[in-house]
């Protein structure tokens, strides 16, 4: 059996490799989808890798989400630091969940060091930029094949 996840993505992230390159690298939110869909092939992981800038819609994701997939890998951007609706579904899920961050959170503004759903994920990936989500695809394949031994 193929295991699939979700890989999530919240405000802003679709203006990848136009806005604050410092902070966010080069690499357009096409090229990372495409190297995230070539990573997950390589694996035998099936991936459906999305974007919103809507809270409500994330939400709906996460809750949907749960039917169909074995984890989820979420970079919530702007929504870590202000969105309990996002943790409540966050909470809900029930399995391995990968809160990821192309920059770290925890060198930023002070805002920016809260994260709202840390404590509700397996585990966490910041400051590496997109090479971060190749890390959590690898990461998320492993604890799902530990999983299921």
């Amino acid at each position: 059996m193929t295991n699939k996840i979700i890989i999530i993505n919240g405000p802003n992230l679709n203006l990848l490799g136009e806005r604050e390159q410092s902070q966010y690298g080069s690499d357009t939110f096409d090229v990372l989808k495409n190297n995230c869909l070539k990573k997950s092939k390589e694996i035998g992981l099936e991936i459906n890798f999305i974007q919103s800038n809507l809270e409500g819609e994330i939400v709906n994701i996460i809750q949907e989400a749960r039917k169909e997939y074995q984890g989820m890998i979420i970079n919530a951007a702007g929504f870590t630091h202000t969105s309990v609706a996002i943790r409540d579904a966050l909470s809900i899920f029930r399995k391995p969940i990968i809160e990821l961050h192309i920059s770290n959170i925890y060198q930023r503004e002070e805002f920016r060091q809260k994260s709202l759903i840390s404590d509700i994920a397996t585990g966490g990936i910041f400051g590496l930029g997109t090479d971060g989500y190749i890390l959590a695809i690898i990461s998320i394949q492993k604890i799902l094949e530990n999983e299921n031994r």
